[in-house]
């Protein structure tokens, strides 16, 4: 059987993803610190909201509140044994607000890193690590998710494992890396390096591509790199909403709506099909995203130039192909904000 999203990507030339989970949290009184997952069960009524405010905005895909989904990550909040009720939960939730839109939306199930270090770095094991991310993802199906959503990753072999994990549950599944460090995930891998893996895994996902990073400018010129190896699968592009800067005691992003707009419309442009945003991406920045993308013609693919005089400079020379990035080391992950 096709799957929702592919039969969704074979009607439309782009589909559009939702916002930042976290920062939308947040705002509805979310402690730093806190475990968003919880509110899957405690606070219902807050997820749906946060659902129901990506689909108003015209978003065709929204991802479930289970980012630190996994054991590892739940076991700093004493909810380890709780993964399959929250993940679940997350994705009924999401079912009921998709089923009610009155057009097809994707249930995204989100599935972050574990947090832990990876074999012969650390302790976590490659097969321990499928099994943590297969336990999210069978949470995430029997909940009604059309697809797992692999996200924010750094180090090949923990994509591996999540991808492993929702095929083992029989999830199909898309996944992107967060290309921060000059151009590199903080594992060291590029843009060609991942392009190249996906299509060579047992189980290559729907699509791929970059979340989170350092800036949009930054992650459109990791899109341009996916571009170029000229494979047919479709890219995602989730940039975040600028640059995030503390003012009066809260983390703000100062991206415009006007500025995901147009950040949304280059990425088209650069050759994504799947476009959203992360950190502080608001329901009022998709509402001018879909606006841009609805109104705004096809354009040429931007050149490096353009973007940086339409979004604002790079934060490295280099995008990590041209073997100057830095040197590889292992990262713990982090929440989408």
């Amino acid at each position: 059987m096709t799957d929702a999203l592919t039969k969704l990507l074979e009607t439309r030339d782009w589909l559009m993803a939702d916002g930042a989970t976290g920062t939308t949290l947040f705002n509805m009184g979310l402690s730093s610190g806190d475990a968003p997952e919880l509110w899957n069960v405690d606070k219902p009524e807050n997820i749906e909201k946060l659902y129901q405010g990506a689909v108003d905005a015209g978003s065709d895909i929204f991802l479930t509140n289970s980012f630190g989904g996994t054991a590892s990550r739940l076991k700093l909040h004493g909810a380890e044994d709780r993964v399959f009720e929250l993940n679940k939960a997350a994705a009924e939730i999401g079912r009921k607000v998709a089923d009610a839109a009155g057009r097809p939306v994707i249930v995204a199930g989100s599935m972050g890193p574990t947090g832990e270090i990876m074999e012969p770095m650390g302790p976590l094991s490659y097969e321990r690590a499928v099994e943590m991310f297969y336990e999210q993802a069978k949470g995430l199906k029997a909940g009604g998710a059309d697809i797992a959503w692999i996200e924010t990753i750094s180090s090949p072999d923990e994509y591996r494992a999540a991808a492993e994990g929702a095929a083992k549950a029989e999830l199909p599944w898309i996944g992107t890396m967060s290309f921060d460090t000059a151009g590199r995930t903080m594992m060291g891998v590029t843009s060609t390096e991942l392009s190249n893996m996906v299509e060579k895994l047992p189980t290559p996902p729907i699509a791929y591509g970059a979340n989170c990073g350092v800036g949009s400018s930054d992650l459109l010129r990791t899109v341009l790199g996916f571009s170029a190896q000229g494979h047919d699968r479709p890219i995602i592009a989730k940039g975040n909403a600028g640059i995030p800067r503390y003012v009066d005691g809260h983390i703000h992003y100062d991206g415009t709506p006007e500025l995901m707009a147009e950040y949304a419309v280059m990425a088209r442009d650069a050759g994504a099909r799947i476009i959203g945003g992360c950190c502080g991406t608001t329901p009022e920045h998709l509402k001018a995203m879909k606006h841009a993308l609805e109104t705004r013609p096809r354009g040429p693919r931007p050149t490096l130039e353009e973007i940086a005089e339409k979004l604002g400079g790079f934060s490295s020379a280099s995008d990590g192909t041209d073997d100057k990035g830095p040197a590889k080391r292992e990262r713990s992950g982090r929440r989408r904000r």
